[in-house]
């Protein structure tokens, strides 16, 4: 079995980084069931070119594995279904604006109500409490606001804007406090409210810069540099677009590097003679490494640095990634079946369990309220006649 094996997880969550969350619990063998409305699909539905592909790319990617049903929460009824499957689930999640679940009286102290050991994860820009947390926000907020953003880039260029990679990182780390919390509800038999704020997640991410600066130092962008390596960055190879990752850390890998490239004569060079004369003279360090790269193939280059214990390798792009065997025969690259028929790489869960059935991607993405008829008839005992009531009066719609 599957580590969340028998756990469900009422997903009240939009667009990417909450989405994200559940989808990582719904690989983990959780029963992840989605809850949108005709009158308010999760926008992401809607097709976008992104990925190289031109349908709702990022939807499928936080969907798959998923059930679908339809819920109008802005009906009285509404709500009083939205508790009732709470009851019957172990995790509500949510990624609305901070205040949004409350008003809508779903709110943690209103589902507790129902269910008094409910772990209930709420994703949002800057948390559910403190002065900004009325501030909506998306992926290159997340960043920008937390730091992130302005520690990414060229250093002589401007900061860089942080999209999905900050969506999904945010996704994780409410997926690991949710874990957390289901642990610690089995061994207590209490359940609790997480509270993630994607701007902090971010913050996290650029710790050794925030210590930097509390004592006192200055944090500029690095770009590809690095404090004290040298040669360190990418490369351009004999290929456009196909570039040589090399970072040099040790006086025994730099006199590999210049063995390889047989540029011996660099070795006795004043500017070069150890760690801290290379760093200082990283410019012109940098057009002798690229000049050696520009004429040479970056995946032979790579290998030929790795045999003689150099760091290196290409900066893979996502046709490498997934075409690469390894990831394959771990699972982190999965084929998933589409809707039009065919199939599509996804993103499998990024960690293994030694006692536990491997982490999956099992069903692809749902259609909108594909399964009402498994959530309202089997799990929540209504008669069809009573849905179809209900389908009607738009609180299922």
């Amino acid at each position: 079995m599957k580590p969340l094996h028998g756990v469900r997880v009422a997903d009240f969550t939009v667009h990417a980084a909450g989405p994200f969350c559940t989808h990582m619990l719904s690989q983990l063998g959780a029963e992840c069931i989605k809850i949108e409305s005709a009158l308010r699909p999760d926008i992401f539905r809607k097709p976008h070119a992104v990925y190289g592909r031109n349908g709702p790319a990022s939807f499928d990617q936080v969907a798959s594995n998923k059930l679908s049903i339809r819920l109008n929460m802005k009906h009285p009824e509404g709500v009083g279904l939205a508790k009732r499957l709470v009851a019957i689930s172990d995790v509500a999640a949510e990624s609305f604006r901070a205040g949004v679940m409350k008003r809508l009286g779903l709110g943690y102290d209103a589902l507790r109500q129902v269910k008094d050991d409910i772990v209930m994860v709420s994703v949002s820009s800057s948390g559910q409490t403190g002065p900004d947390s009325h501030f909506a926000g998306y992926a290159p907020l997340f960043g920008a606001w937390g730091g992130l953003g302005f520690l990414s880039g060229y250093s002589d260029g401007p900061p860089m804007e942080m999209r999905h990679v900050m969506d999904h990182s945010v996704g994780l780390n409410a997926a690991l406090a949710t874990m957390a919390a289901l642990h610690r509800r089995r061994n207590t038999g209490q359940g609790g409210h997480i509270d993630v704020a994607a701007r902090e997640v971010a913050s996290s991410l650029v710790g050794e810069a925030l210590m930097a600066v509390s004592a006192g130092g200055i944090v500029e962008r690095l770009g590809n540099d690095d404090y004290r390596r040298a040669p360190h960055g990418l490369y351009a190879t004999d290929k456009p677009d196909r570039w040589l990752s090399i970072a040099i850390g040790t006086e025994e890998q730099w006199r590999a590097f210049l063995n390889v490239a047989e540029l011996q004569d660099f070795q006795m060079d004043p500017r070069f003679t150890d760690a801290a004369s290379r760093h200082a003279n990283r410019r012109i360090l940098d057009i002798i490494v690229g000049t050696w790269c520009a004429k040479r193939n970056a995946d032979d280059t790579a290998a030929l640095l790795q045999s003689v214990g150099v760091p290196a390798h290409v900066s893979w792009n996502t046709h490498d990634l997934v075409q690469d065997p390894h990831l394959k025969a771990r699972g982190a690259i999965v084929q998933v079946d589409d809707r039009d028929g065919g199939s599509r790489a996804a993103v499998g869960f990024p960690g293994r369990f030694s006692k536990s059935d491997a982490p999956s991607i099992e069903r692809g993405t749902p259609e909108l309220g594909e399964h009402e008829a498994y959530v309202y008839g089997e799990l929540l005992g209504m008669a069809q006649r009573e849905i179809d009531e209900l389908v009607e009066r738009e609180v299922i719609y």
